[in-house]
């Protein structure tokens, strides 16, 4: 039988997911706030409505044992928007956390280490995915959402929709890129997506309404990077700002 207190933090929760949705949060934004208050949720036994600061002081203690600042943020962060629209009880905790401040330069792939990433990437959808999104120095989600009515050939410009802070922007469109698009568009004929979903084969990425896989894109470039022997301190982000290749 379900305990009372963990039948109110499911009734609770469910509120948390409604509030997170109607405030227009981004999807990376909603995901990270909603497992934060099911791991802080599981970590108090489903107890988190009175929640004190020595209990907050363990709870981030150990959670910075085994995740980064990022991860303890994210909680932080989540459950200070679970008490603010949820249990609507004011947040007295405000420097409770204080990250070390540091300042890095991303790593970038150079020209001769794209070009090896993309050689060795066998998939034809994921290497002209890596490619445009190199080429036209994309994040991951942004590559991801690109639509065929996105590309201005006349103009040689891409509109980015729903960027980072919800907002529009356009980058150049080299020739290249633009080549490269069009016999990739030849193959799928998608009337709407630049990067259908695979899971059709090309027959079903002609009707696709989703694009590809973010779980499918990351392993294998986590996979063609290492097969590259490519040492960078993040993977994930070795496309986020790039060169244009021309």
């Amino acid at each position: 039988m379900t305990a009372p207190s963990e039948r109110t933090f499911k009734r609770n929760y469910e509120t948390h997911l409604k509030h997170l949705r109607l405030k227009g949060l981004r999807p990376k934004t909603i995901e990270a706030y909603a497992r934060a208050i099911r791991r802080i949720g599981k970590y108090f036994e489903y107890r988190i409505e009175d929640l004190s600061e020595q209990q907050l002081t363990d709870y981030f203690t150990d959670l910075l044992n085994s995740h980064s600042w990022s991860a303890v943020k994210l909680d932080l962060y989540g459950l200070k928007f679970f008490y603010a629209h949820v249990l609507h009880k004011p947040w007295v905790h405000v420097d409770l956390l204080k990250p070390p401040k540091t300042q890095r330069l991303p790593d970038i792939l150079t020209v001769d280490e794209a070009k090896d990433v993309f050689e060795t990437t066998r998939t034809l959808s994921y290497r002209v995915f890596y490619f445009t999104t190199y080429s036209l120095g994309l994040r991951l989600g942004e590559g991801l959402r690109l639509q065929v009515g996105d590309i201005d050939a006349a103009r040689q410009r891409v509109h980015i929709r729903d960027s980072k802070g919800n907002k529009d922007r356009l980058v150049p469109l080299a020739q290249t890129t633009l080549n490269v698009l069009r016999r990739f568009w030849q193959v799928h004929r998608n009337p709407v997506l630049l990067f259908p979903n695979r899971h059709g084969g090309l027959k079903g990425a002609a009707q696709a309404t989703t694009p590809l896989d973010r779980g499918g894109v990351q392993n294998t470039l986590h996979k063609v990077v290492a097969a590259c022997g490519i040492k960078k301190r993040s993977h994930r982000t070795v496309f986020a700002t790039a060169m244009q290749l021309i």
